[in-house]
């Protein structure tokens, strides 16, 4: 028996838990070898509140989870999407060094062990000084308005905003066919800028399910428009229309379609929402009356900027709100916090002044 064949015999015979014990030790030495030349290698789980199975397929944060994790494999990190049921993954070679939470309609479980990271993008109403105070390494929420109001000593909740991929959603030649998008479901109410805009006369076109208990379903072009066409629809579109649930708008969560839209050149009429950045320059227009409504609805209105405007604001857009932008953020929280430093030190994206 030659050599080789001993050691691989000795390895043949190591018991399942000893060979795990093996992979645990190999990938935890390749992760501090990684960071001690400068290129981090950690292994992340992002959760969200997605069900795992057909229904959770056309969950936003499925694909918001699906960005941002690109985002950080692209830093050379290994990441893992988990939804509501498959929170627990059950094969797990390696212990998560970091967990995002990203909080919709769940309630976030600390991992044990690992680099705990909060960060509110929607229903901020469903967590409270309980949730808020465990033992994260930091706290971050899609909104400036709720960070400051829900920081206290001792607990800092930072502004984090809701971010875009420029890689699909970016400006490109081609014709506007489409005079006024909306792209959402129902949510069980009658959406009150589709109300609003009907009341108006809008040329709609809708792509969502639900709505044929509330309009006349010939302005549904589909009940399901793939993520992947998403980009696409809103170049498409003269103007693209977009709404928050009350309570998002009354705290500042301003909603990821503006990004997604405003990234394409798109021009956005919105309901008031607190906070809207800066870079959106007059790519998104508030809309307080059907009168200030049907006005928008013209792309010729004088509120519109020109077309080499909403390109630039596309550009300032995708600089300053790109998922890599958010995922270096989040490295860098995860790496200081795993060096003892103060756990909340990452630079947040620009926000309104």
């Amino acid at each position: 028996m030659t050599r080789g064949d001993r050691v691989r015999f000795a390895a043949a015979g190591l018991t399942d838990r000893a060979r795990k014990s093996l992979a645990w030790a190999a990938a935890r030495t390749s992760r501090r070898l990684s960071i001690v030349l400068g290129r981090p290698r950690l292994t992340w789980a992002v959760k969200i509140s997605a069900p795992d199975d057909w229904t959770g397929d056309v969950w936003g944060d499925v694909f918001y989870a699906d960005d941002l994790a690109a985002s950080l494999r692209r830093l050379g990190q290994t990441v893992y999407v988990d939804r509501f049921e498959s929170r627990r993954r059950p094969v797990q070679r390696v212990p998560d060094d970091v967990v995002v939470h990203l909080v919709g309609l769940r309630p976030p479980v600390l991992v044990p062990g690992a680099v705990n990271i909060l960060w509110v993008i929607s229903h901020p109403e469903l967590l409270g000084d309980a949730e808020l105070g465990l033992d994260w390494a930091a706290r971050f929420a899609a909104s400036v308005d709720w960070a400051e109001r829900m920081s206290v000593p001792g607990r800092e909740v930072q502004p984090l905003l809701q971010a875009t991929d420029p890689g699909r959603f970016h400006p490109e030649p081609g014709e506007q066919d489409i005079a006024a998008l909306f792209v959402g479901k129902t949510r069980a109410v009658f959406r009150p800028i589709i109300r609003d805009a009907l009341e108006v006369g809008a040329d709609l076109t809708i792509y969502g399910d639900g709505w044929e208990e509330f309009i006349d379903t010939s302005y549904v072009a589909a009940e399901f428009l793939d993520n992947a066409e998403v980009p696409a629809a809103y170049r498409r579109a003269r103007v693209v229309l977009n709404d928050h649930w009350d309570d998002m708008a009354r705290d500042g969560f301003v909603s990821n379609r503006l990004f997604d839209a405003v990234a394409t050149g798109a021009r956005v009429i919105s309901d008031d929402v607190r906070g809207l950045p800066t870079e959106f320059g007059g790519s998104v227009q508030i809309y307080r009356s059907t009168e200030e409504l049907a006005a928008l609805l013209d792309p010729a209105s004088p509120r519109w900027p020109s077309p080499a405007a909403l390109l630039l604001n596309a550009a300032a857009t995708a600089r300053a709100h790109s998922f890599d932008d958010r995922a270096r953020a989040l490295l860098a929280t995860a790496l200081s916090a795993r060096r003892g430093r103060p756990r909340s030190s990452a630079t947040p994206p620009r926000t309104p002044a």
